[in-house]
């Protein structure tokens, strides 16, 4: 398959080369929508075990809130990060920092159509002021610091250690059910399980360029402007 545009004085090899890289981006594009629809047709899973209480800062003030409060009459889904930001780290998560650098910047398109949470086991304060230094404005930050949420939907592994787990949860008929959870993370795949990667603009934006993504490379924490 071709496509039907050129550029100036590109060859016939990089014009061939550039047909054969199109076709695997085609059957790429196949493969993610029918990974779509297979998701989408997932049965629901369990009844969440607990409505979970969360910490959280409204007007300067820690107020609870629960699971089943977290979805707005009118949308069914939430999906709830969990952020590596334990009591016990110095700082946050570089990964987990990225890629909710660009989750905040989406959240009020994505707001139209779901709910969206970001818990970690932090207090709320110290999650708060970690926002604030890194200028998110958009996103609802949650503290699971006084429940067992991260344990039971494997944001936390039996030794305290913080995991990057995603998590959507839907509302049917009043009960709160889980649907998907991104468990490639815990799949045993070698080296980054890159399991958040098609939600995440940086690595499809890097993986365009001659460099590509690299094989050690990581966004640090507080990039040099």
């Amino acid at each position: 398959m071709a496509s039907n545009i050129t550029f100036p004085n590109e060859s016939a090899e990089y014009r061939a080369a550039r047909n054969e890289l199109l076709e695997s981006e085609i059957a790429l594009r196949e493969q993610v929508e029918k990974l779509g629809a297979l998701r989408r047709q997932l049965p629901l899973g369990g009844a969440v075990k607990e409505d979970y209480v969360f910490d959280e800062l409204a007007d300067g003030e820690v107020r609870q809130v629960r699971l089943s409060e977290l979805f707005a009459d009118d949308k069914e889904a939430l999906f709830a990060y969990g952020f590596m930001y334990g009591p016990e780290m110095a700082d946050a998560c570089p990964m987990c920092s990225s890629f909710l650098d660009a989750l905040d910047g989406n959240a009020p398109q994505l707001l139209h159509r779901i709910n969206l949470a970001v818990i970690a086991r932090s207090p709320i304060h110290r999650i708060a002021e970690f926002a604030e230094q890194r200028g998110w404005r958009h996103l609802r930050l949650l503290s699971s610091a006084g429940n067992d949420y991260p344990r039971d939907y494997w944001v936390e592994s039996s030794d305290g250690g913080q995991m990057p787990m995603a998590n959507v949860f839907v509302r049917r008929d009043g009960e709160v059910r889980h649907f998907w959870g991104s468990e490639m993370l815990y799949a045993g795949l070698e080296g980054d399980p890159r399991h958040m990667d098609l939600m995440w603009p940086l690595w499809n934006v890097l993986d365009a360029v001659p460099e590509g993504r690299g094989a050690t490379w990581y966004p640090p924490l507080w990039p040099k402007e």
